[in-house]
């Protein structure tokens, strides 16, 4: 069990950079108290990280492929295609993803869904922490980049989602408009199941969201996107930020990307509720790649630029920014602390899936997954289980 000191370096720990060394053993963060005083210990390796930032690796709870593949598309080679978008976004600073899966046929989610299981990160790529399933039951008219004729209503209860699904084993988070027909019924049986109820693709009212909430839903899908816009008089799934009615405060998906986002909205929602807040990138094939024409799903994709639209229209399907790319520009457009824009790629997604004891932190006993920074924020190097995986060594 090599013990490796950190040091000449800033951590992020409780909200704030401080000046203070890093210890890592078996693949933890670990007390260095208990090394000088209980087993008077030395370190077998230091590493002198010229001062950059130290923060925990990003997660990424809503990404639909990158890098040429697309996860609702190449059924086919699913694992090949997982594998390496997962081995490509730790350059990134991405240390754990959800891998998401737009709305599909039935066919669809039954061959691939048994297929992405949550694996441990390494050298290999980002750890795996369960499938995104973002629809079929969504609003057909706020379907977004999702095809109309794969959208499904609850036409048997919790009986059409298993039908549907054919298994839940792999799944974490569930993307459903709670508007629909038997939506209470159907939240309140995969919270029973441990899975994250997200809402979106929704013209739900405040009302209708709120009630989902008290059924067990935690989570907002991509804030103003695929859903009614803020109105005065009913907010909509928006209003959820600033909620009194609801159990706890909501977490919600925020692509700070700048086009997804106006930078007055995410500034919006930084301050009605920055808690809450999860920065996704919801990428696509194209990420990492050039302009040209790409799949999400059962759909066609066109990129020009940063933008990717629906082949022929104007609709918006995804995004090509990565999730470093993504914090930088949360933190300028909001002029949050250093600390907070990392916080909310980080600790909040931990947060959000109910994992922050090991993910998302650099707490003493928590996962040893970690980049360094330097002050722009832009990642030099990413750690998994205390062992670098990018740049990989030569």
């Amino acid at each position: 069990m090599t013990l490796k000191n950190f040091f000449n370096c800033r951590i992020l720990r409780n909200h704030e950079i401080i000046d203070e060394q890093l210890w890592v053993r078996n693949g933890k963060i670990i007390d260095p108290e208990k090394i000088f005083f209980d087993e008077k210990s030395t370190p077998d390796v230091k590493i002198d990280c010229g001062g950059l930032i130290i923060a925990p690796g990003f997660i990424d709870i809503q990404i639909n492929g990158g890098y040429g593949v697309d996860f609702s598309h190449d059924t086919e080679n699913i694992q090949e295609a997982v594998a390496l978008v997962a081995g490509r976004i730790i350059e990134n600073g991405v240390t754990s993803f959800c891998p998401t899966i737009v709305t599909s046929p039935v066919p669809v989610y039954r061959s691939i869904l048994p297929k992405i299981q949550r694996t441990a990160g390494g050298s290999h790529g980002a750890s795996i922490l369960g499938i995104h399933v973002e629809g079929p039951f969504i609003s057909p008219e706020k379907k977004g980049a999702h095809p109309p004729h794969c959208i499904r209503e609850y036409s048997k209860g919790f009986d059409t989602v298993e039908l549907a699904y054919g298994s839940f084993e792999n799944i974490s988070i569930v993307t459903l408009a709670p508007e629909l027909l038997n939506s209470e019924e159907i939240i309140r049986k995969l919270v029973e199941r441990h899975i994250i109820v997200s809402l979106g693709h929704s013209v739900a009212d405040l009302n209708q969201g709120e009630e989902a909430c008290r059924n067990g839903a935690t989570l907002i899908t991509h804030l103003f996107n695929a859903m009614l816009g803020f109105h005065h008089r009913d907010p909509g799934l928006v209003g959820l930020l600033t909620s009194e009615k609801i159990p706890k405060p909501i977490f919600y998906g925020l692509i700070s990307d700048g086009i997804h986002t106006h930078p007055a909205a995410v500034r919006v929602a930084y301050k009605s509720h920055p808690d809450g807040v999860v920065l996704v990138t919801d990428a696509i094939a194209a990420l990492g790649l050039a302009d040209g024409q790409y799949h999400l799903g059962q759909l066609d994709v066109e990129v020009r630029g940063e933008r990717a639209m629906l082949l022929g229209t104007d609709v918006l399907c995804g995004s090509t920014s990565n999730l470093n790319q993504c914090v930088q520009k949360f933190h300028k457009f909001t002029k949050c602390s250093k600390a907070f824009a990392l916080e909310a790629a980080s600790l909040h997604p931990a947060k959000a899936l109910g994992i922050e004891n090991h993910k998302g932190t650099l707490n003493y006993g928590a996962d040893a997954d970690f980049i360094f920074l330097n002050d722009d924020l832009h990642v030099q190097s990413t750690w998994i289980a205390g062992e670098k995986v990018f740049p990989s060594f030569s």
